[in-house]
């Protein structure tokens, strides 16, 4: 069995075009879209919607850091999820 150190890792980028609030790795990103909240883990489809208000979370380990926001466009591509915030 792997190691939690060996399973795959989600890259994650939130920001906005005044900052970056995140830049790194994750088990988990959090969000709320129009149809309710939802999970991108590591080798999640590709997906693209719109955020609601509310906050963005990322988990990494037994850590959460969470992000309030007004609006937001997440993208998921490659393992990649990339959150642009006030656009």
């Amino acid at each position: 069995m792997a190691k939690s150190e060996d399973a795959p890792k989600l890259q994650v980028k939130i920001f906005s075009p005044r900052e970056t609030y995140y830049d790194g790795d994750a088990d988990a990103l959090s969000g709320a879209n129009d149809t309710g909240s939802f999970d991108v883990l590591p080798l999640h489809h590709n997906f693209m919607t719109l955020l609601k208000a509310g906050e963005v979370s990322v988990v990494r380990g037994e850590k959460k850091q969470s992000y309030k926001i007004e609006k937001g466009l997440l993208h998921v591509k490659d393992n990649v999820a990339t959150v642009f915030l006030d656009v």
